[in-house]
């Protein structure tokens, strides 16, 4: 037996979930964030660039692929956490307030106009994004005043700087890594958090 009634509201229900899925991903654009209620093609672009490499390498790739996905999280915090205790210290432009060591300054004012020179779009507006690793250990260690309070420990932080920066070249530069020193980058970004104060 057909009924319109329910025949209406099924398809006010349909219309009702179409529209919030809109929503939904248009608040996902606005933001940038994926809140899972659709499916993700995760292997779209693996069709597009993966069929000429070696599966070897592919799932060489997919391995390293977490660890690269740890460091960069744990490399952005540093700089948002350099950022924000410089910005606190040195209300204005703290970059340009010699709070910076020179030849950092310098190395990334380089690196800017390489990349400004390259006619690429440029990856970032502030200039501690184009900084290495490395150098963010120096600004830590140059501006210890400010982030005394923040580590419980300076030798403990260059200890662990050093560590990162070891372990961050393989991921960096596209090698595996052995399961010992996964076992090490680990254990040494746990490091990271416990020399906080």
């Amino acid at each position: 037996m057909n009924n319109p009634g329910k025949s209406d509201l099924v398809r006010s229900f349909g219309m009702s979930g179409y529209l919030v899925s809109e929503e939904l991903k248009a608040v996902e654009q606005a933001y940038r964030v994926e809140l899972g209620h659709l499916p993700v093609d995760k292997d779209n672009s693996k069709k597009r660039y993966y069929p000429q490499f070696e599966e070897s390498v592919r799932n060489e790739a997919s391995e390293m692929a977490i660890h690269y996905e740890a460091f960069y999280c744990l490399e952005q915090s540093i700089r948002k956490l350099i950022t924000e205790t410089l910005a606190d210290a040195e209300p204005g432009n703290w970059w340009s307030s010699g709070r910076i060591p020179a030849d950092v300054v310098k190395s990334a004012e380089g690196l800017i106009q390489k990349e400004i020179d390259s006619g690429m779009t440029r990856r970032s507006e502030d200039p501690i994004d184009y900084t290495t690793f490395g150098q963010l250990a120096v600004i830590i260690n140059s501006n210890w005043d400010v982030f005394g309070t923040i580590f419980t420990s300076r030798r403990a932080v260059e200890k662990v700087m050093s560590s990162l920066n070891m372990l961050r070249g393989p991921i960096a530069h596209c090698s595996p890594m052995t399961e010992d020193e996964v076992d090490r980058l680990e254990l040494t970004v746990k490091d990271w958090f416990r020399i906080m104060a």
